[in-house]
């Protein structure tokens, strides 16, 4: 019982979920948690055919007033928009999104002239350290993987439980809801700085 509460508060599904994630790793808690991300990418993968029109815009605002995001998730039906469950993650999502300043949803929203001034600064930086020209690709290839894990919101860390990205995060809400839902976009706000 111990072991399956770990997991809950380790991975946020359902009970029944770990128990049998569990009982299928014959108890251990890694290997748990590997079933239950599996899972989660299951059920993502069977409905990435199906339209996302209903959801909601979520907003955070610092106690300061001076950090606020705004997010927009989508499902497919209004039955789930209305969860608390939905709801608490659009909220929680807006703000990460606030705490950690993601530039773009997915890799392939990355802006080409962001990933490009990237990329040559990385082969600068290698050039300039005097590594071997065959060395070099695999160092930039290495400093984007870096960059995306930061910059990406679903690749990112989430910021109350960095054992997650936010990619399991939404993972873990397609599996109990049932449905695919889909962080369509977001914006964040610093009280000064240009948009």
């Amino acid at each position: 019982m111990e072991m399956i509460k770990k997991l809950r508060e380790k991975t946020a599904a359902g009970m029944m979920d770990c128990k049998k994630a569990l009982e299928e790793a014959g108890g251990d808690m890694e290997k748990a948690v590997d079933i239950l991300r599996q899972k989660g990418l299951a059920v993502a993968a069977k409905r990435a055919g199906k339209a996302t029109k209903e959801g909601v815009v979520a907003a955070y605002i610092h106690a300061n007033k001076k950090l606020g995001a705004m997010v927009e998730v989508n499902c497919e039906t209004d039955f789930v928009a209305r969860t608390e469950e939905f709801q608490q993650f659009a909220y929680e999502l807006a703000m990460h999104i606030a705490a950690a300043n993601p530039l773009c949803v997915s890799r392939e929203d990355m802006p080409e002239e962001v990933l490009n001034r990237e990329k040559e600064i990385y082969v600068a930086q290698a050039k300039e350290s005097g590594k071997p020209e065959h060395v070099i690709e695999k160092i930039v290839q290495g400093k984007l993987e870096k960059f995306f894990k930061e910059s990406v919101l679903l690749e990112q860390p989430y910021v109350k439980n960095p054992d997650l990205t936010i990619q399991d995060l939404l993972n873990e809400l397609m599996t109990k809801t049932g449905e695919r839902i889909q962080i369509r976009r977001f914006t964040r706000y610093v009280v000064g700085e240009e948009a």
